[in-house]
């Protein structure tokens, strides 16, 4: 007997969907769109990871950057993408779809020869196969030659090798060139010839999925029972029968003479934004505990759960729940009517679908000072549009000393702003550093942010790696009027960066002459939580010891989510940050650094008076950005292998 390493290997259509943001209009109508992964195989590939599965995808993509996209966001949920390969003739599949209203989803498949239907018998290898519990084949990649073949081999494998074959009868005309090609709307035409075609791969399924349409196309008659009976009469397999809102039912053995016998495993009701992508979502989480040997009441809970929750949403596989939102759901979902409404659900939707879901400590260099730069520049007389070429070359700075301590990608990052660092933002996104950007005017106390306080429409220009930073100068004794100014900007921040999928690191000075003690910043971000906002990332500056531990406390009771906590420096020497190191790094809680005029600021202004050269700047800067990461690593060690460090002194 193989050794069984993963739970589910995928085969068929992965693609890209592009959804009409646009609520109500016609796709003629629609006036932009958001990209997601699809495609019936990816999404249930991509939902199993999620819900905790060791889940994979047999597929082809294009050799282009939708491609690209497909594989690294299969990756980026969990899913093996060992077995997706690259189409050098052909572009990955797209699917333009909308919602018009509760019964109107108007879609258009951009598949004609597209990288998914290439796939060959050649591209399955039986070893991969022979190490999954199950392949599922969604019914797509049965209905040309080419890919029937390839997906029979498939099943040939996986019957040799004792692995279960699952099918997700996954019917849509339009792709079997029953309608025109602009109707991908249409569930359901009756069709002998279909219907013989899926009749010579049923014998061999374990597990047979679909809808009442779904059913009748595969077993060739309109009346449910009849066609039951007739899939029956070539299989074994255990059939699921979706019923929409009446929820499922699980067949073994004979098929009873009436629907009223059926068992039915009932979900909640919700309110419908979009029936798209609800199969998949119930795929995956009924496969989250068939495979698991789970009861059919588990399995049809966990399935009928998460087709509620993708139905309540916008988009497919990104609406599809995480495990450990899928089990807060199920034990709450009757106080919670409406899905897409609930707070609570929705901040653990975004926060454990969070890419990257985690990173290693942080060693940040920040130069996303605007104020500060031009009055330098001033000072000397500088043009402050040098202050574009500086922020360029603060990058190199960062290349200079990630590349001199091997700081990994991950590990390294900037802070950037895009009044005078544009160029620099653009030259080090897509390298998967750390970035954040800041939306405050600079000084601004009540805070206020830049562009104006349409900041949702500001946030869609931004790339989704950049981290929306905020700093502001806050202290709970601030004067009520004072306070509930700056706190209702940082919850509309707050739902903003919900609403635009950014993570957002808040960053919270005490002003001026402001009373200060170890309760400061604790007592700051308790208000914070009670009131909702739940920032990815806070900013602090370096904490006393004993604040350290009400802080831990604090953030893990109220937050267990939250990334953690980055030091700042407020233009502190360094050997004053490096004894602040000592401390935090002995808190797990604390991720690293987020420093910056302690580092550039003597050598910019050098620069800027044009008493230091490019390449000058950027080594100085660069070797105290090393004396740092050193820093850290060593005060980290130091906190997590005492006795070791002591005994290398």
């Amino acid at each position: 007997m193989n050794q069984k390493t993963r739970d589910i290997i995928c085969l068929g259509r992965a693609a890209v969907d592009l959804y009409g943001n646009q609520i109500g209009s016609r796709l003629e109508d629609m006036g932009s769109f958001a990209k997601y992964v699809g495609g019936s195989s990816a999404n249930i590939a991509y939902g199993c990871a999620r819900l905790g599965l060791k889940s994979a995808m047999l597929t082809r993509v294009g050799d282009e950057h939708m491609g690209r996209f497909v594989r690294e966001e299969l990756a980026r949920a969990g899913v093996d993408v060992s077995q997706i390969q690259t189409d050098k003739e052909r572009l990955t599949g797209l699917v333009i779809l909308g919602i018009k209203d509760k019964e109107t989803f108007p879609l258009i498949f951009y598949r004609r020869d597209c990288a998914d239907m290439a796939i060959s018998a050649d591209d399955i290898n039986p070893e991969f196969i022979a190490q999954s519990q199950a392949l599922l084949i969604t019914g797509t990649h049965f209905s040309t030659e080419s890919t029937y073949r390839a997906s029979k081999t498939a099943m040939e494998y996986a019957k040799a090798a004792g692995t279960k074959i699952i099918v997700d009868i996954d019917y849509r005309p339009v792709l079997w060139g029953l309608t025109s090609l602009g109707d991908g709307e249409t569930r359901f035409i009756s069709s002998s010839g279909v219907t013989a075609h899926l009749q010579t791969i049923l014998p061999d399924c374990d597990l047979l999925v679909g809808t009442e349409e779904e059913v009748h196309i595969a077993g060739g008659s309109t009346d449910t029972i009849s066609a039951l009976k007739n899939i029956r009469a070539l299989s074994k397999a255990t059939i699921v029968l979706k019923l929409g809102p009446l929820g499922c039912t699980v067949l073994d053995g004979a098929i009873p003479p009436s629907s009223k016998e059926f068992v039915l495993h009932q979900g909640v009701r919700v309110e419908v934004l979009n029936v798209l992508g609800a199969g998949d979502a119930f795929m995956s989480g009924f496969l989250r505990g068939w495979l698991r040997n789970e009861d059919y009441k588990t399995c049809t809970a966990y399935a009928n759960a998460c087709g509620a929750l993708v139905v309540s949403r916008h988009a497919c596989a990104p609406a599809i729940p995480s495990e450990e939102e899928l089990f807060y759901y199920l034990k709450n979902s009757a106080s919670i009517p409406r899905p897409d409404q609930d707070k609570k659900l929705n901040q653990l939707h975004r926060v454990t679908t969070r890419n990257p879901a985690s990173r290693p400590d942080l060693c940040v260099l920040a130069f996303d000072h605007r104020k500060q730069l031009y009055d330098a520049a001033v000072s000397v007389g500088a043009d402050p549009s040098r202050i574009k070429t500086l922020k360029r070359l603060l990058v190199k700075s960062v290349e200079y000393g990630m590349q001199k301590t091997q700081l990994p990608a991950n590990a390294g990052g900037v802070l950037i702003d895009d009044t005078y660092g544009q160029d620099a933002l653009n030259d080090v996104t897509g390298r998967h550093w750390w970035i954040g950007r800041p939306v405050e005017l600079p000084s601004s106390r009540p805070i206020e942010l830049e562009g104006g306080r349409s900041i949702g429409s500001r946030l869609a220009t931004w790339p989704l790696e950049h981290i929306v930073k905020c700093l502001v100068f806050y202290h709970t004794d601030d004067s009520i009027e004072l306070r509930l100014q700056q706190e209702r900007q940082i919850q509309e921040l707050f739902a903003a960066c919900q609403a635009s999928g950014h993570q957002l690191l808040l960053e919270l000075i005490p002003p001026a002459n402001s009373t200060e003690n170890d309760d400061t910043a604790f007592l700051s971000i308790q208000r914070l939580y009670n009131l909702e906002v739940f920032p990815d990332w806070w900013k602090l500056p370096p904490p006393s010891a004993k604040s350290w531990g009400k802080l831990t406390t604090l953030i893990q009771e109220r937050d267990p989510h939250c990334q953690g906590v980055v030091l700042l420096g407020l233009g502190a020497s360094l050997d004053s940050l490096k004894d602040s190191f000592k401390i935090a790094a002995q808190y797990p809680m604390c991720k690293g650094f987020t420093v910056g005029r302690s580092l550039f600021a003597e050598a910019s202004h050098a620069w800027l008076a044009n008493q230091m050269t490019d390449q000058q700047l950027i080594q100085t800067v660069g070797d105290n950005y090393v004396q740092l990461i050193q820093a850290w690593r060593n005060s980290r060690a130091q906190a997590q292998h005492p006795a070791r460090q002591e005994l290398a002194a």
